[in-house]
């Protein structure tokens, strides 16, 4: 059920920003910077919001908890209020709601797709590079009573991702990729290596060769969770332009015309479906009814027949080994792989020092224990060095205790950060990415299956979409 709300949740979230937004603006507003107080004034009491996504996990409700009880500890003044969400876009409707009434919270997870959504907003997202690098209250500042990271210690390709224009808006939480998940024990039954990494041909061709000795609905070769990461991933594999930095759509192109109708093959195949038309990957993974799902590496806690969270009875589960690989490349020795993950947004408020007491918070959940302890729930990295370097974290991942194939998920992503993307940000980059999964669900029907077809398809999102409106002039 929870799995069904969260598609109703992506719909209803192109709805609020049709209805309340209308056209939406085609350039977001100049921030303003955040003027560092000199001090912060621990003699005053603050009371701050924090808005978090822990997906109904109790365990990162728990390690929530914890963290903000230690931090209150350290800032007795601070009280934090703590409002748990089950996705994104709860949170992202919410914010939208909220910005016209001025009662955001202070600190939000967020995706920086939604935060340029909502700079459009005057003076709503408080810009960090002054915070960031103030010698005192910053990354590693003087007076920060705990051990803040410094910037240096970051992830540099995961920080840069926060950027939008030329401000940092958003510090990365936590970061995962999506990871090709693969029943070993079924390749090895039928005579098939498990490469390193699979070409879309030889994925296909075993797809071809399940089918063909299976009988007819019984299987589904390969499920994929996200539609909207399976087409700008193969768009990126093959050069294909998606959209650029400010806004202009080049996706609706002849290249992907003809991308979309290579891949009616493999569908009217039956070689594969996606979670909306079907059900979750991993119910039917775990099942033994597909042979490989396709998910982010933040759900390898539900992936594989000894997987830790299940959403189907037991007695279904076929036993296997499962073997967690990059997702299918166009050019093996060019892996392009998306880069996903919370990130941390913080709101504008009247009182600087209100800001100041959300900073400091902010900056708590970014230290070694909370980002280990949260990593180690799925398959998710910390986005410093200190915390991923750790002892502690080296030891997660050689524990054989923990589950093998949340720590290969993990591990997956360390070994390819230099192989990850994202796509350019702007107001309306987070409905762009809509688009692009309605297209691949949107050719599962088949009076798509010639170049003019494709081409009322395009004018059909072009129009569904807005397409035309985010490009900043």
């Amino acid at each position: 059920m929870k799995r069904i709300m969260y598609v109703l949740g992506i719909c209803f979230s192109v709805f609020v920003l049709a209805s309340c937004h209308g056209k939406l603006k085609a350039e977001n507003r100049e921030l303003k910077e955040f003027i560092v107080p000199e001090e912060f004034d621990e003699t005053k009491t603050y009371e701050i919001s924090f808005w978090a996504k822990n997906d109904t996990n109790i365990v990162q409700q728990n390690i929530y908890k914890q963290a903000i009880e230690n931090f209150q500890k350290i800032y007795p003044n601070i009280k934090v209020n703590i409002t748990p969400y089950s996705d994104y876009t709860e949170i992202y409707n919410d914010v939208i709601k909220n910005i016209a009434t001025k009662t955001t919270p202070n600190l939000c997870i967020a995706y920086p797709d939604h935060v340029a959504t909502y700079m459009d907003g005057e003076d709503v997202v408080v810009p960090l590079d002054s915070l960031m690098n103030d010698e005192e209250y910053g990354m590693g500042g003087s007076k920060v009573k705990f051990a803040s990271t410094p910037k240096e210690q970051y992830i540099s390709k995961f920080l840069e991702e926060g950027k939008i224009g030329k401000y940092y808006c958003t510090l990365p939480f936590m970061r995962s990729t999506e990871a090709l998940y693969v029943n070993k024990t079924y390749l090895e039954e039928h005579g098939y290596d498990v490469p390193d990494v699979f070409t879309w041909d030889y994925l296909w061709e075993i797809c071809d060769n399940a089918l063909k000795n299976t009988t007819e609905g019984q299987m589904i070769p390969m499920i994929y969770k996200s539609t909207d990461n399976m087409f700008i991933q193969l768009c990126k594999q093959k050069g294909y332009d998606f959209t650029t930095e400010k806004g202009k759509v080049l996706f609706l192109s002849d290249d992907v015309k003809s991308m979309l109708l290579g891949l009616t093959q493999q569908i009217d195949k039956g070689y594969f479906d996606t979670f909306k038309r079907v059900s979750y990957p991993g119910n039917m993974f775990n099942k033994g009814q597909c042979i490989f799902a396709i998910d982010s590496t933040a759900g390898s806690t539900w992936l594989g027949s000894k997987a830790p969270l299940l959403d189907i009875p037991a007695s279904e589960i076929v036993d296997f080994e499962t073997v967690v690989r990059p997702i299918p490349q166009v050019d093996v020795n060019n892996p392009q792989m998306i880069s996903q993950g919370p990130s941390l947004c913080l709101f504008n408020k009247e009182n600087p020092q209100e800001v100041m007491a959300s900073w400091l918070l902010m900056q708590y959940l970014l230290t070694d224990d909370t980002q280990i302890q949260y990593a180690e729930t799925e398959g998710y990295l910390p986005v410093t060095k200190t915390a991923m370097e750790s002892e502690t974290f080296q030891t997660y991942l050689k524990n054989p205790e923990e589950y093998d194939v949340k720590r290969a998920a993990t591990q997956l992503i360390i070994d390819h950060i230099d192989h990850t993307f994202i796509t350019p940000v702007f107001n309306g980059s987070s409905l762009c990415r809509s688009a692009a999964g309605y297209l691949i669900e949107a050719v599962f029907n088949k009076q798509y299956r010639d170049g003019a077809s494709i081409d009322k398809l395009f004018n059909t999102v072009n129009t569904r979409y807005k397409l035309a409106d985010y490009e900043i002039k």
